[in-house]
């Protein structure tokens, strides 16, 4: 198996982020985005994907945290398609609903290389700490059409903590399904031949 790695940088007025991805990894992450809650979300998308990830973000929180999540969304999403390479022997499609507690979270993906993305539910509470919950909504979207996923994904409970960390959850398993090599194929899983 080829190596499934890369290593992204997005600097903006807004926002100077580094992210390395490693698709074949353990789940280990290093995150210091400036965002607890969003490091949290950001160390279980890696240890329930078994990704390898390190994000550094410095980003002008004394805005909001729109832009840090965002962008970091944005170049997490071309780390994902960067290392993904020409698929050749992915898995390509897969679905997942994780539960925790009360709420429920499912996603789905085709890494078809058209962006598309799909989203049912609200969140029960506007924040979660520093987190604005809307935005965990916005970082699936931002990285969907980075990685150039589409994606469906939907949220349902009576917790935002719960709802969003399902919700990363179900992405984090997902995204592992869909991207896994599949050791019976070969090439590319499409009948144009390319993704």
């Amino acid at each position: 198996m080829t190596d499934r790695t890369a290593a992204r940088t997005r600097e903006t007025a807004e926002t100077d982020i580094e992210v390395t991805l490693d698709l074949d990894g353990d789940g280990d992450a290093t995150v210091e985005t400036g965002v607890g809650f969003f490091d949290h979300m950001l160390e279980a998308l890696a240890k329930h994907g078994l990704f390898d990830v390190t994000v550094r973000c410095d980003g002008d929180l004394a805005i909001d945290d729109h832009h840090t999540v965002e962008d970091v969304a944005i170049t997490l999403g071309a780390a994902f398609e960067e290392a993904l390479g020409d698929k050749r022997g992915i898995v390509r499609y897969a679905d997942r609903k994780v539960p925790l507690d009360e709420a429920v979270a499912e996603v789905v993906i085709d890494v078809s290389g058209r962006p598309r993305f799909y989203f049912d539910g609200e969140f029960s509470q506007p924040s979660v700490g520093d987190f604005t919950s809307d935005m965990a909504r916005h970082f699936v979207e931002s990285l969907a059409l980075n990685a150039g996923l589409t994606l469906h994904a939907s949220v349902s409970g009576e917790n935002a903590h719960h709802e969003i960390e399902a919700l990363f959850k179900a992405l984090a398993r997902t995204l592992d399904d869909a991207m896994r090599i599949d050791e019976r194929r070969s090439d590319t899983p499409s009948t144009k031949g390319e993704l």
